[in-house]
């Protein structure tokens, strides 16, 4: 490059034109080489540690003097890097030691009671999903549907954007509106004023720099780079009452087997943009950072679904760990648990849930959390070991139950499906499944009762998703008992009197409490009617005999 310098006035012009070039492709297109970066961040550990080997194995194999001692040299290599492919992937060593990190970092908390369930949302994932596409035109699309708090209630929301299919909407339209659906509700209407009119000329389907993933890479600083990564993309509103887009950032921390925790927001305002706006986000991207730290001076993010499901999932599998560092191995595996993921379910866990954690611990919100029911690593063992409660707003906290410690022989999430298909013969299993089994815990018969709640839905046998979208039929499972009840979605008012009525004879017999089923009340009140009417017919003779 020296000489080339040294050659002339041309020269020179090329070596500056083409640095000048340079930095600006880098300063640009920042957002197509961000992946490379997180690359090398998440493995530097291990790429510094091959780059040392290889600097040690090459210096060696070039001062060797004979052929067999160079074959010998590159067979090591090659041993040494199949070696660290079986343990470090195969064996999945890198990601237990990843595991393990997350584990070390983190504030676990463990409760003696478990929270109760509120405002229980009642169709599945997929079938919102499948509602959305019936309400939208050829060229539209919609984003995934997110739990998040909108006005004090639940509700599904998810973006109506330009499909991927069509390139020229993709760049030229903007996402004009949004669909905010009651989760609570067996009808969730995709008209009037559930669909939001609202402007977001950045978006999850948008292209180039309107893009949401690459507006929030250009927003970036130089470390950032290297340490964040967009996420998942949420719809809520601000403190002002505006639509906003909430961005969910995972920061990568650590040297030694990095690993991912929450690394705040990026808020993308809604609005069309002008030409001030295009220049910003060419340059520097788009989006208001807020880190963990500042989450507090945001009351709409607090209490709220912003958590990436990535996080809460490393952080619930590295309760397998509260045994030790060896507990997980295969001679031990005393505490070894796993997040079941069902076959034939469409949405695994977690699954986002809103927990009333009064007189449970004081450290912990009533709002929305991450719920995990872990189980046994083993196929054929499906007990209940741990439900496990992640905040959802990122606070860096978790909070677990210990079902197998306290000896509960409480069934897991697993079991499920057969049970419900085994209460209902009669039904065509072929085209229906038994879904997504999520938390419902109440205080019935005198104390605290956890149940499972899933919904059945239809599949066409050539489907590769749930295509059902009419009222759902709903199954709670008593998972102590065992016991399946069948319930009203359209009636949620009177989940909690059917549980009772079905369950509270069998609760009486074998917890020796003394509970009165709807039954007993009606035989009570018979007895009386008849007594009464005893009573006054022997009244009545009374008075013939004393007349006569």
């Amino acid at each position: 490059m020296k000489s080339y310098w040294k050659k002339g006035r041309k020269q020179k012009l090329i070596i500056v034109f083409g640095s000048v070039l340079l930095l600006l492709l880098l300063f640009f297109l920042r957002d197509d080489y961000q992946p490379i970066l997180l690359f090398i961040r998440k493995y530097i550990f291990l790429i510094l540690l091959v780059g040392i080997f290889l600097a040690f194995a090459f210096r060696a194999f070039r001062h060797s003097e004979t052929f067999f001692k160079r074959i010998a040299y590159l067979a090591l290599i090659a041993g040494v890097f199949f070696a660290g492919w079986y343990v470090g992937w195969k064996l999945e060593l890198y990601e237990y030691m990843q595991t393990y990190n997350v584990y070390n970092n983190l504030d676990k908390v463990e409760i003696d009671e478990l929270p109760l369930t509120t405002n229980e949302r009642i169709q599945p994932y997929n079938n919102i999903l499948t509602m959305a596409y019936e309400s939208i035109s050829e060229t539209q699309e919609v984003s995934l549907p997110q739990l998040v708090r909108v006005d004090n209630e639940n509700k599904w929301t998810m973006a109506v954007q330009p499909a991927q299919e069509y390139t020229w909407q993709r760049v030229n339209d903007n996402t004009e509106e949004v669909f905010s659906v009651e989760s609570t509700s067996p009808f969730p209407r995709f008209s009037n004023e559930n669909r939001i009119p609202v402007t977001f000329s950045i978006g999850e389907s948008l292209a180039f720099s309107r893009n949401t993933y690459n507006a929030v890479v250009q927003r970036f600083n130089i470390f950032q780079l290297f340490n964040l990564e967009p996420s998942e993309v949420f719809y809520m509103k601000n403190d002002t009452g505006a639509w906003v887009q909430v961005v969910s950032l995972i920061k990568w921390k650590g040297f030694f087997f990095p690993y991912p925790t929450f690394g705040g927001v990026m808020i993308i305002d809604s609005g069309e943009h002008n030409f001030n706006d295009y220049v910003e986000r060419m340059t520097i991207g788009k989006g208001l950072y807020v880190s963990p730290d500042q989450m507090d001076n945001y009351p709409f993010l607090r209490k709220q679904n912003t958590l990436a499901e990535q996080i809460s999932k490393l952080q619930a599998e590295s309760l397998k760990f509260l045994a030790g560092f060896s507990d997980p191995l295969p001679w031990n595996m005393e505490t070894a648990v796993k997040i079941p993921d069902l076959k034939d379910d469409e949405n695994t866990q977690p699954y986002v849930t809103d927990f009333i954690f009064d007189d449970v611990d004081n450290t912990a919100f009533n709002g929305l959390y991450h719920w995990f029911g872990l189980e046994p690593i083993g196929e054929e063992r499906t007990s209940l070991a741990f439900s496990v409660f992640v905040p959802a707003d990122g606070t860096q906290k978790l909070y677990y139950y210990n079902h197998a410690a306290k000896k509960e022989g409480l069934a897991g999430v697993s079991a499920m499906p057969l049970k419900v298909i085994e209460s209902k013969k009669e039904y065509d299993w072929d085209n229906n499944r038994p879904v997504e089994f999520r938390p419902y815990i109440k205080h019935i018969g005198e104390r605290k009762r956890m149940f499972v709640l899933g919904t059945v839905t239809a599949k066409r046998k050539d489907s590769k998703k749930f295509d059902g979208s009419a009222t759902p039929d709903l199954a709670l499972v008593d998972v102590q008992y065992r016991d399946v009840i069948w319930i009203d979605a359209k009636h949620p008012s009177s989940w909690e009197k059917t549980i009772y009525n079905q369950m509270a004879e069998v609760w009486s017999t074998a917890e020796g409490l003394n509970l009165k089923t709807e039954n007993t009340l009606e035989v009570k009140a018979t007895d009386t009617i008849t007594n009464t009417k005893a009573i006054k017919e022997a009244l009545q003779a009374i008075a013939r005999d004393s007349i006569n």
